[in-house]
């Protein structure tokens, strides 16, 4: 992807500009972002996912009793089955499919349009199905979010309020005092980018289609992660913890002597049940010394932010690779990253230096090899891809 080139999904601002101007500060509204756009999925085929149990689905309903804000909300979730839905008729109800660009190719297609934010920090696509009055109610995300519409009508309000005070007791994280600054309605291939902590709120409203009926609204949700502090702090100790295990497994069996804790100068004494200062400091400089190593935090981190979802699965080949017949690419549920020294794939990382690890790099940026790409492959690559192929993290 050429970063400096201006974009319509963008509004004709150059991915550049865009993470310049707008990426985490303010929201950018993109009419006619994808000229003549058409939902990648039927409304059957939607609801068809939703019944799999290894797809993440929620139904939201509201039922009005008085302001939006104190209305009766519920929430369920999925599978949901074929008559487990409201009936089209009924108002405001939303079905919420997740990652459907792991079961979708088109799916998966568009996603790869807003690669030009880094894929640590892309997530999935979302979709949002909701009947006349339909949404989730207003409320703010904790990451950025790019709101396309695939078909219908939606309108927004948005606002860049400080109160985030939320409805109490609600199944739903709904802003008890939303008070919107602007006001869109969004139709077939308008997008709205959203910053993190951005309040707005999304109703579908009345949209006729060519033919006079009334057309399904469906809103695509581009959505990015943004992990916590303590949440990579719990994951990168516990996997440099292991980390560690394995080092001090490997110098045992090279007869080299563990550390140990030692207390020489411990004194006698009378409160026995107080945790020495000696054994708080060693084990603080453990945990130093388990970071000092930036390679070793690198490692953790990357295995960290490739390891699949628990809902992923991988469809394993049913034949061997033929090694040299074709292109390749990496199958929609792999994650594959790299830094200087290593790639990760899945939650697995591997040393690479050299050529090798300048095509693997290149397989995860541009997420494929060519037959003529592949020929400059050592054998040791062959038969990693080969490997990656049989458990389905590859295809061609």
């Amino acid at each position: 992807m050429d970063i400096n080139h201006p974009l319509d999904l963008l509004a004709g601002l150059s991915p550049t500009q865009f993470m310049q101007k707008h990426w985490q500060k303010k929201p950018l509204l993109v009419c006619n972002a994808i000229p003549g756009f058409k939902p990648l999925l039927t409304r059957t085929a939607l609801f068809k996912l939703a019944a799999d149990e290894q797809v993440e689905s929620r139904l939201i309903q509201r039922q009005e009793k008085g302001s939006k804000t104190s209305g009766d909300w519920a929430m369920k979730s999925g599978p949901f089955g074929a008559r487990a839905l409201p009936t089209l008729s009924q108002t405001a109800w939303t079905l919420l499919v997740q990652g459907v660009d792991l079961h979708n190719a088109d799916a998966h297609a568009l996603l790869q349009q807003f690669r030009f934010v880094p894929d640590a920090r892309l997530d999935d696509l979302m979709i949002s199905f909701a009947t006349n009055g339909g949404g989730v109610g207003p409320h703010f995300d904790s990451y950025d979010v790019f709101l396309l519409q695939a078909s219908g009508s939606r309108k927004w309000k948005i606002s860049k309020q400080k109160d985030l005070t939320l409805v109490p007791n609600a199944p739903l994280k709904i802003l008890q005092n939303f008070e919107p600054d602007e006001e869109f309605v969004l139709h077939a291939g308008d997008m709205l980018y959203l910053p993190p902590r951005y309040a707005h709120d999304g109703e579908a409203v009345e949209c006729l289609d060519a033919s006079g009926k009334s057309a399904d609204c469906m809103t695509y949700s581009i959505g990015f992660r943004a992990p916590a502090e303590h949440e990579i702090a719990s994951e990168l100790l516990q996997r440099l913890a292991e980390f560690s295990q394995d080092t001090a497994e490997d110098e045992e069996e090279a007869g080299l002597v563990k550390r140990l804790y030692r207390d020489p100068d411990q004194a006698a004494t009378s409160t026995p049940a107080e945790l020495p200062t000696s054994l708080i400091s060693f084990a603080t400089q453990a945990i130093t010394d388990a970071l000092k190593d930036p390679q070793a935090v690198a490692c953790a981190l990357g295995e960290y932010m490739t390891s699949p979802k628990p809902s992923v699965w991988f469809d394993e080949a049913e034949q061997d690779w033929q090694k040299g017949a074709g292109d390749i690419h990496l199958t929609a549920q792999t994650r594959m990253m790299y830094d200087a020294n290593h790639v990760f794939i899945n939650g697995e990382s591997y040393k690479a230096k050299g050529s090798d690890a300048k095509l693997m790099q290149r397989l995860a940026d541009q997420r494929g090899l060519t037959r003529a790409e592949l020929a400059k492959a050592s054998l040791d690559v062959l038969n990693l891809l080969g490997d990656w192929y049989a458990s389905g993290w590859i295809e061609d």
